[in-house]
């Protein structure tokens, strides 16, 4: 598992190549930001499967396995749960290492209720 702390302002997609060279997924699901040719390019040539949904603005519309897209939710939920930390959602640390510890200890409490 890979974790990278970025500043708000930041895209998510511009991190998601270097995290990706560290690891080896077989499948990549992700929402319609990431469809980006560069990056599904890269999955493909990986042999990683993109389980991205089209943006519909895209004049050719790839196909998407929404029955695997499906699993996004618990991460989803999970993110949407540890949101309802203050301190995480209004990122009151200055330090990226303080604000990664508190990331992790109010995982450790979500998943121990």
């Amino acid at each position: 598992m890979e974790i990278d702390i970025t500043p708000g302002q930041d895209a998510d997609i511009n991190r998601a190549e270097p995290m990706l060279e560290n690891i080896d997924p077989d499948a990549f699901l992700a929402d319609r930001a990431y469809d980006a040719d560069r990056l599904i390019d890269r999955l493909t040539e990986r042999g990683v499967t993109p389980v991205i949904p089209p943006k519909r603005n895209r004049t050719m519309q790839r196909k998407t396995d929404f029955a695997l897209y499906r699993e996004r939710n618990p991460v989803e939920r999970f993110f949407n749960k540890l949101k309802q930390f203050r301190a995480i959602a209004t990122r009151c640390d200055k330090l990226k290492s303080t604000f990664l510890a508190a990331v992790q200890f109010a995982s450790v409490i979500i998943l121990l209720n």
